[in-house]
C-alpha cells in the first residue's frame, strides 16, 4: 500500500498493491494492520455505496462536531473527480481544497479526515464506495455550497452539473455553524 500526502494536512491518497493477471485482479481495499502501519489507525463502522450518472455533483457534505467522521472513498465503476475541503478552524489549511480523479482503472482511494467536507463530480456513470468512522447522524449532517466563492473549487464540469435540491440550496461556509 502506497501512501501519498497531499498539500492539506492529514488528507492522504492511498494506492493499493494490485495483483493482476489475465483472469483479472485482486487488491485489499482495507486491512486494519496495513492501515495502522501507514499511520491510519481508524475503526470504520459504516460502509456506503453511491451510484451517479455522468454530470452529477454531490456535496459538499460533512457532519459537524462532535459527530464529525472520517471517510475512506474509492470509485468502483467509471470515474469521478473527488474533492475534500478542510473545515478545521485553526488548521493552517483551513478552507483549502484538494481534488483528485478516482476511477475503477487507477484504484486510488482518498482518506478524508474528520473535519472535512466531501463531494464529487461524476465524469462518467460511476459508483463510489466509502467507509466511515462514525454512523450517519441526521442532526449532525450539514453541507456547504459546491460553488462557494470563498473556497473556489475548480470543478472539471462538462456542462451544468446535476444537483439534488439539498446541494442546490446549500449555504456558503460563512453561513454554516461547524459545531453544535
Amino acid at each position: 500500500m502506497k501512501l501519498t500526502k497531499t498539500p492539506i494536512k492529514d488528507l492522504v491518497v492511498i494506492e493499493p498493491e494490485v495483483h493482476g493477471d489475465d483472469r483479472g485482479f485482486f487488491f485489499e481495499s482495507y486491512n486494519v494492520d496495513k492501515f495502522k502501519d501507514i499511520g491510519l489507525n481508524k475503526a470504520f463502522v459504516q460502509d456506503n455505496h453511491s451510484r451517479s450518472i455522468k454530470g452529477v455533483l454531490r456535496g459538499l457534505h460533512f457532519q459537524v462536531y462532535p459527530k464529525a467522521l472520517a471517510k475512506l472513498v474509492r470509485c468502483t465503476r467509471g470515474q469521478l473527480w473527488d474533492v475534500a475541503v478542510d473545515l478545521r478552524e485553526g488548521s493552517p489549511t483551513y478552507k483549502q481544497w484538494f481534488g483528485i480523479e478516482l476511477s475503477e482503472e487507477n484504484k486510488k482511494m482518498l482518506y478524508v479526515p474528520e473535519g472535512f467536507a466531501h463531494g464529487f463530480y461524476a465524469l462518467t456513470d460511476c459508483d463510489l464506495q466509502y467507509k466511515m468512522t462514525g454512523v450517519f447522524n441526521q442532526e449532525a449532517d450539514s453541507s456547504i455550497a459546491w460553488n462557494d466563492p470563498d473556497i473556489s473549487i475548480k470543478w472539471p464540469l462538462q456542462g451544468e452539473p446535476i444537483l439534488s435540491e439539498r446541494d442546490r440550496n446549500a449555504k456558503k461556509l460563512s453561513e454554516v455553524n461547524l459545531k453544535f
